[in-house]
């Protein structure tokens, strides 16, 4: 999942950054380290720097945490104030004075891109499934790509659909209160895009996935409407709908 970025356990040198960051790298020694949290410092962007480097809300570090101070700013509906708080793939946020709400979705050239979404979009995430377990109870709990965990009840009458559900399936959320409103399954026909490595941000459907050890790294090849086609591990690949995407995940 790209380069190995070393540095102590607070502070980040701007030269080993990851490079999808629009920090200058020459200017400074150091940058913002993101905060454990939702995402990996490799699929993220720190909303400090985001506030600053990407939508220019600020022009220097403390002002950017003196706007995240103010309350005014949400990701995934919840009010941030952390202005190393890490913001990635899928994301959702929302920009409260101006009522502006904006989704990172993976772009070819900056691996991360912020775009505008409609306020009716705004209430749902589309996140991947990375674990899936049964615990307590007989309980199901699904770990998503961005960290959070959904609970299943045994009996419940979503139970007997999600017991279906595979690792690397993604699922169509409420945000914040993350209810399960669709299934995408990973597999041939599907919708998908790839998110991170060498094809990141080329969208196609399923042709085929070729498994041979581990089944997050088997080859998957995906063909646009056009012809062109895409192979990359399975890991790097977000199944996003069926006949269209669910939500907006391309600029």
């Amino acid at each position: 999942m790209g380069r190995k970025v070393k540095g102590s356990l607070r502070h980040l040198r701007r030269s080993v950054a990851p490079p999808f960051w629009p920090i200058k790298r020459k200017e400074y020694v150091w940058t913002v380290k993101p905060s454990p949290g939702p995402h990996s410092l490799l699929s993220s962007i720190p909303i400090g720097i985001v506030l600053r480097d990407v939508f220019g809300y600020a022009k220097t570090m403390k002002e950017a945490r003196r706007i995240l101070a103010s309350r005014v700013i949400e990701v995934d509906g919840r009010v941030v104030t952390d202005y190393k708080f890490p913001v990635g793939l899928m994301d959702v946020l929302h920009i409260i004075p101006e009522e502006k709400y904006y989704r990172v979705v993976p772009d070819p050239a900056r691996k991360l891109r912020f775009v505008e979404i409609k306020p009716e979009e705004a209430g749902y995430k589309l996140a991947q499934i990375r674990r899936k377990m049964t615990v307590k109870n007989g309980d199901l709990q699904f770990t998503l790509h961005d960290g959070r965990n959904v609970l299943i009840r045994k009996g419940s009458e979503a139970y007997s659909t999600a017991i279906s559900y595979k690792t690397y399936d993604a699922l169509l959320i409420t945000i914040p209160r993350q209810s399960i409103v669709s299934h995408v399954p990973f597999e041939v026909g599907t919708l998908a895009i790839v998110v991170d490595g060498r094809n990141v941000g080329f969208m196609g459907r399923i042709n085929a996935i070729q498994q041979v050890f581990k089944r997050s790294r088997a080859l998957v090849e995906l063909e646009d409407a056009s012809g062109a086609k895409s192979r990359t591990i399975l890991q790097y690949v977000l199944p996003v709908g069926k006949e269209k995407p669910l939500v907006t995940v391309t600029a």
